[in-house]
């Protein structure tokens, strides 16, 4: 089932709740970048951005930490309102303990890979995640293409995690690339400006269904 989870990040920030109802009836959840200026060379939301956000919809919050130490802040986004929270391997603190308290605390956890990253390092971890995270650009800013090598992990992930876990693609992604990374196993999309950089995102997001059900059909 394709999902599309728009970033905030590439939305108008000073009025997030506008830019949110735009596209609420339309998408299936809400991406939200957290980024710490340490693990990645920029800053984001924060624990109160996103608690914000929660009073504002009842689409579920796909919180992806791509911070230095996790451990530290599952809970207080969990509290906030998260609905999923993703961590990132390469992450200096354990994979597989951020991931057991996140389903303590009753979410879904998500483990996330940079485009680099070989699949393997994830496989341990297969059994234990609601959503895998492959970047197809290299995580801290918007407006990248999309790696090549991302693409040939998308295709290997799948197989690994068979067809009941999500596997969500961050990063570059339009309406003109979609079909390719849809056909490669990836069923959840996050786009940025592809929705929020168009004078319509209404109709921007069924643009990009549309995409992903062509290359679900191949």
């Amino acid at each position: 089932m394709i999902k599309i989870s728009p970033s905030l990040l590439a939305s108008d920030i000073a009025n997030l709740q506008s830019e949110i109802k735009k596209i609420e009836s339309c998408v299936d959840m809400l991406h939200i970048d957290v980024m710490d200026g340490h693990f990645v060379p920029n800053l984001s939301f924060g624990v109160p951005v996103v608690s914000s956000i929660n009073k504002i919809t009842d689409l579920p919050l796909d919180v992806h930490l791509m911070i230095d130490n996790p451990l530290k802040y599952i809970e207080p986004f969990a509290k906030a309102g998260a609905d999923i929270i993703t961590v990132h391997i390469e992450c200096p603190d354990d994979a597989e303990e951020c991931i057991s308290l996140i389903k303590s605390l009753g979410l879904k956890a998500g483990i996330a890979l940079n485009p680099n990253t070989p699949p393997v390092k994830i496989a341990h971890l297969a059994s234990k995640i609601d959503m895998v995270l492959q970047m197809t650009v290299y995580p801290g800013f918007g407006g990248q293409s999309i790696e090549k090598c991302a693409i040939e992990n998308i295709s290997e992930i799948r197989k690994m995690i068979g067809n009941d876990i999500d596997l969500q693609v961050d990063g570059g992604i339009y309406s003109n690339n979609l079909a390719e990374l849809v056909r490669a196993g990836a069923n959840v999309i996050v786009a940025g400006t592809a929705i929020f950089g168009n004078s319509n995102p209404e109709s921007a997001v069924n643009e990009l269904k549309n995409m992903a059900r062509k290359g679900d059909e191949v």
